[in-house]
């Protein structure tokens, strides 16, 4: 079901979320659903969109759908950074539609997460996937991407993007 992406300023965005548990399984086929189609819609009215994270749709638990070249979801991901490598990037968001914000962040990471069966997984990410999912994992502690500009500039409307 598509499910109403809650936007910049509503306080729900800024609350931590909760780790998926053993209770939460019988939900967990829906939750994937609703994100899944929730994005799709997205990718349809905005022409964008390749991940999106449980509390995004109002559900406060720790889980990100992530659709590229195949389907991703990533249960209580935890992300860790092997070395100190880091790059400006201009991120967006579905929470905050035409929006673009410079941050800084880790040029690789490593997820670590359950699958959809609750099994233990672990990913290496570089570049575009290690922004993605470095922006998908602040969801779950309630950080926008608004939290992290590099300095009060760093703003910019979707339009203006490719003149930056």
């Amino acid at each position: 079901m598509i499910r109403e992406i809650l936007k910049l300023g509503n306080p729900e965005l800024y609350e931590k979320s909760v780790e998926v548990t053993d209770a939460d399984i019988p939900l967990l086929d829906s939750w994937i659903t609703d994100l899944h189609d929730t994005l799709l819609d997205y990718r349809k009215r905005y022409g964008a969109g390749r991940a999106i994270a449980a509390p995004q749709i109002g559900v406060k638990k720790r889980l990100v759908y992530m659709l590229t070249d195949k389907q991703y979801v990533f249960i209580n991901p935890v992300l860790e950074f092997p070395d100190d490598e880091m790059y400006e990037v201009l991120d967006d968001c579905m929470s905050f539609p035409g929006l673009c914000v410079r941050v800084m962040r880790y040029k690789r990471a490593i997820i670590r997460y359950k699958d959809r069966d609750m099994k233990p997984q672990s990913m290496f990410l570089e570049g575009d996937y290690s922004e993605l999912l470095q922006h998908e994992c602040d969801h779950l502690d309630g950080i926008l991407a608004t939290m992290r500009a590099v300095d009060n500039k760093a703003f910019i409307m979707m339009e203006m993007k490719r003149q930056f």
